[in-house]
């Protein structure tokens, strides 16, 4: 099943979709996309309402992040060897390293991704999230995964001259609208990380990373064990699971999206992720 989270006339809801329609399941259940997954009743939703007359079509509203007001989002660093090399940085690690996004820097599908006025450096970063259905606290690697509500594709964009000013990432990763999330969520009785999945990011239809879930240093139900180790993992809390080899800041010439360009993250089994890039007006 697929679910996704939109403005439309009526104001903000979510729905169940075919990537063509949309039944609006917050006008009928009053919740929101996080709400349904906190009551476990995505499967639910969807069993009851999967015959119900569309209510929209895709291209009569606005896509809105997944999960617009996550109480977490917990990123992974460095998680691809490729990308570890390319960085010039080892090729092995005991743990992954994290860093945290907040919701305003997301924006959803088609929606524009922000280049900030104090910086040209902007970088695409194509992920996998992993949005959590079940809390958990010190969660076993044999458990984690029936913890998972679904997956989406993730635009980890980076501000680079901000995030490497200092060994700390977190101000270039959080500008306004930087970070790209969705289309929609893709439950795990459609497609699931149990396999590889492939992971490809194009810059105005030009292919700049290309790899497969199994290249991954630490796999999903790993970075949720150890996430969890530490805090409380949430129903509707996201885990962005790390990029590929391919970034633009590690190329020669560096290679950095500009105003007018169109980025997309295409996820095997979820879709494509697709935003425009505009630059920040002057003050």
């Amino acid at each position: 099943m697929r679910f996704l989270t939109f403005a439309s006339p009526t104001g903000e809801s979510f729905g169940l979709t075919d990537g063509r329609k949309i039944v609006d399941l917050g006008i009928r259940t009053g919740l929101c996309l996080a709400g349904a997954i906190r009551r476990d009743e995505l499967a639910t939703l969807g069993a009851r309402f999967q015959n119900a007359p569309a209510d929209y079509l895709v291209d009569e509203v606005t896509f809105l992040p997944v999960i617009p007001r996550p109480g977490k989002i917990i990123c992974v660093g460095l998680n691809y060897v490729e990308h570890r090399r390319e960085g010039g940085h080892v090729e092995t690690a005991s743990a992954p390293p994290l860093f945290t996004r907040y919701p305003q820097s997301q924006v959803g599908h088609l929606q524009p991704m922000v280049i900030p006025r104090e910086s040209d450096a902007f970088d695409f970063e194509a992920e996998i999230a992993v949005v959590i259905g079940t809390a958990g606290r010190r969660i076993a690697k044999a458990d984690a995964m029936a913890h998972v509500a679904g997956i989406s594709a993730y635009n980890d964009g980076s501000v680079r001259d901000w995030q490497l000013a200092t060994n700390q990432w977190t101000p270039g990763k959080n500008f306004p609208a930087t970070g790209g999330f969705g289309p929609w969520l893709v439950t795990p009785d459609e497609t699931s990380l149990d396999r590889p999945l492939r992971l490809i990011c194009r810059l105005n239809g030009e292919e700049m990373q290309n790899a497969t879930t199994d290249l991954m240093m630490f796999d999903t139900a790993t970075l949720i064990s150890h996430v969890s180790t530490f805090c409380t993992l949430e129903p509707g809390d996201v885990i962005v699971t790390g990029t590929p080899g391919g970034v633009g800041h590690r190329r020669e010439p560096k290679l950095y999206m500009k105003h007018g360009d169109i980025v997309e993250i295409e996820v095997e089994g979820v879709g494509i992720l697709r935003n425009p890039v505009v630059k920040e007006a002057a003050a």
